[in-house]
């Protein structure tokens, strides 16, 4: 089932949405709740976390062995902060959010704490974080670098929707339905995941959205004892820090914003720009194909004839899966999950090469791992909860609602858009049509006047946060706030995408604060 427009792409049962939060005139405190030094929440931002070493992976977190030492030996350090769990009664009920820390390697000229969140809205920074440790090693130098399972993620009161064995089945099923029956059955199916969410986590439902979450980023903050928040954002984690911006905008210390959400853009614009954007992805892979001639296993020798095959291969699945993993099949909602999921990064064309390959000769495995991938699916069969999270945050943030009927009405815009990818972009704005918890906002008030800079990165292949929504969310930031660069290349993110000029201009900032000149670009 995929995912509606906005963060992870075609994942989930999910819809695109987010919370339009007052800003106060002295800029540190919003107009419509506390901040962490205000009443009810001083003996929490006074907390003392207790680090220890980190131990495996919890399976909301999506499993797997302890992170390995640091270079040098260094182990990694976990710890548990307590946050409100309503910031409109600061003095009641508490949660506890999941920490990961590895401290400076120079304690002399450190400069504080970075924190990271990785995207989604679901994805674990617990794990994420020393996935990513070769590539944020030189900003250990003066950081201690430090994210976190954001509430409703992993192990910070996790949301829970349906067991393995009905995801196995819910993600299975057509999620770009052709007749009256099948779209009665993705009603159903979106009645039975909320319902699901509803029974195990209904408690906490309304309080995992992205507002929230910028309050625990403040809370943090103050925690680590730091006097600005130092804050680097992929994808969905650019709008936790435009929000955060405005909430916060006098404690904004050195933040990086990559891969970028369009901060302006509703449910259906944001469908329709993924959609795009998934879709340039796919031709560049196509033309890179053509360009290796006979090396390229795929057939056809222009990209309209590749992606045609394509186009006809997921026909195919829709009549009839094929042989996938064990005794699962390979469908077409999977399979296009898969191609989405390959798309995401250059190193993993060779597998969606491979795998449409394989997939013409009958055997999905490959397309179906990738697509387990994404939705958070180990080879033990067990899934995170990076989905169930990604759902309740975009619902609980965005109040636009799409029946399935008004999904189908716009259909032909999104096929247009992309004959690949537009039927799923299109049927997934329906997501949220069943949720039990009511939507916040159209779009994030990102505006930040009196802010810091903050530097905006914008790759102009990237599929998932298509390139155009670096500038708008600087414009949306406010004049003197946002400084742009752009990164020309492929991928879902440019720090990590294997450009010197990024890495280099965006390490001179945050360690040595020298603010990129505004328009650079790097290739």
């Amino acid at each position: 089932m995929p995912n509606a427009p906005r963060r992870a792409a075609l994942v989930a049962a999910t819809a695109a949405v987010l919370l339009v939060a007052g800003c106060s005139d002295d800029g540190d405190k919003p107009k419509d709740g506390p901040t962490a030094s205000g009443s009810g929440l001083a003996g929490l931002a006074d907390q003392k976390l207790t680090w220890t070493v980190c131990p495996p992976p919890s399976t909301a977190e999506g499993g797997g062995p302890a992170p390995s030492p640091l270079p040098g030996g260094a182990r990694w350090e976990c710890a548990f902060m307590n946050a409100p769990l309503d910031y409109a009664d600061p003095g009641g009920e508490t949660i506890e959010l999941a920490l990961i820390r590895a401290k400076a390697r120079n304690t002399a000229n450190r400069i504080g704490s970075l924190l990271f969140n990785f995207g989604g809205p679901g994805a674990s920074g617990v794990t994420g974080l020393p996935s990513f440790a070769k590539e944020f090693e030189s900003l250990r130098s003066r950081y201690d670098l430090v994210s976190f399972d954001p509430r409703g993620v992993g192990r910070s009161e996790a949301v829970e929707c349906l067991d393995d064995r009905e995801l196995d089945a819910y993600y299975a099923a057509d999620a770009s339905p052709d007749d009256d029956a099948e779209e009665k059955t993705l009603t159903d199916n979106l009645k039975k995941y909320a319902a699901g969410c509803e029974k195990n986590s209904g408690a906490a439902l309304p309080h995992v959205g992205t507002e929230n979450a910028a309050r625990d980023l403040d809370l943090m903050r103050q925690v680590l004892g730091d006097d600005k928040l130092y804050y680097f954002g992929i994808s969905y984690g650019t709008e936790l820090g435009g929000v955060y911006a405005h909430l916060f905008p006098k404690n904004v210390g050195r933040v990086v914003l990559d891969a970028v959400v369009d901060p302006n853009a509703g449910v259906e614009d944001g469908a329709l720009g993924q959609a795009r954007g998934f879709q340039l992805a796919l031709d560049n892979f196509a033309k890179d194909c053509v360009a290796r001639g006979d090396e390229c296993r795929l057939p056809g020798s222009s990209v309209a004839e590749i992606e045609s095959f394509i186009t006809g291969l997921l026909a195919e699945l829709d009549k009839k899966p094929i042989q996938g993993i064990g005794d699962r099949q390979l469908t077409q909602t999977q399979a296009t999950n898969g191609i989405a999921q390959a798309l995401y990064s250059t190193e993993y064309w060779p597998y969606l090469e491979q795998g449409l390959d394989e997939a013409d000769g009958g055997q999905g495995g490959l397309l179906l791992a990738l697509s387990d991938s994404m939705n958070g699916r180990n080879e033990q069969g067990q899934y995170s909860n990076i989905q169930a999270a990604n759902a309740a945050v975009n619902c609980v943030d965005f109040k636009e609602r799409y029946s399935v009927a008004q999904a189908k009405a716009k259909l032909p815009e999104f096929r247009e858009a992309s004959p690949v990818f537009g039927d799923f972009m299109g049927w997934a704005m329906s997501s949220c049509s069943q949720w039990p918890v009511g939507g916040a906002w159209d779009h994030p008030d990102v505006s930040a006047p009196g802010s810091a800079p903050i530097v905006v990165v914008g790759t102009t292949g990237d599929p998932a946060t298509p390139y155009e929504g670096a500038k708008a969310m600087v414009e949306a930031l406010g004049e003197g706030v946002g400084v742009e660069m752009t990164y020309e290349g492929e991928g879902h993110g440019a720090y990590t995408g294997g450009s010197a000029c990024v890495k280099a201009a965006i390490d001179a900032y945050l360690l040595n604060g020298r603010v990129p000149a505004a328009g650079t670009v790097c290739r």
